[in-house]
């Protein structure tokens, strides 16, 4: 029987573009594993520790840089968020599929890596929210943020969305369930890629 490797399946997409409630929906079902990001923001009202993110002191995140722990990093918003290569590596030798979550600048770092085993696992996403009006509607409902952070990521969403071209894939949104049945679907071809197979 064939073994395969696993795929790291890169997912970006403007704040409120539904990429976090993609990735984290085929993690609930055991379909992949959920790569943790390292952030220095304070947690969200909900947010656990270890489950939505790796909640660390700019000093701690500083030191994992400069130790060469992370696959990426990068500074959003005017926080620091990471992905540990600890996160990612060992599942994929394993045959484990890893979804990472991440912003256009940790995604362009994972592109450059010349792991083998990066390259040859690596699948990017862009999600395009539908249109500038839901995107500004649904930063608005999730109620957690101040008018003026809302202002601010979607000035930022929109200078994200204009790395759409820098990805292989682009997921233009819809309805949530559409839109994860097309993530699905593009996670199952992948599998059954030949070059995948051992």
């Amino acid at each position: 029987m064939s073994v395969r490797t696993g795929i790291l399946l890169v997912v970006s997409g403007p704040s409120g573009s539904g990429k976090t409630t993609l990735c984290r929906r085929l993690a609930d079902l055991g379909e992949v594993r959920y790569s943790v990001s390292c952030t220095t923001r304070a947690p969200r009202p909900g947010e656990v520790n270890g489950r939505d993110y790796h909640f660390l002191q700019t000093s701690e995140f500083q030191r994992l840089v400069e130790a060469g722990e992370f696959l990426e990093h990068a500074e959003v918003h005017g926080n620091h968020y990471g992905t540990l290569r600890s996160e990612v590596l060992g599942h994929l030798d394993q045959g484990i599929d890893v979804v990472m979550d991440i912003d256009v600048q940790g995604a362009a770092q994972v592109r450059a890596c010349n792991d083998p085993g990066i390259m040859r696992a690596r699948v990017d996403l862009f999600v395009m929210p539908p249109s500038e009006e839901e995107l500004e509607s649904r930063l608005s409902g999730r109620g957690t943020d101040d008018p003026e952070v809302i202002a601010l990521r979607l000035r930022n969403a929109l200078q994200e969305m204009s790395h759409w071209r820098e990805y292989r894939y682009m997921l233009h949104s819809s309805t949530r369930e559409r839109d994860f049945e097309r993530f699905r679907a593009l996670v199952e071809a992948q599998r059954m890629r030949v070059s995948r197979l051992t």
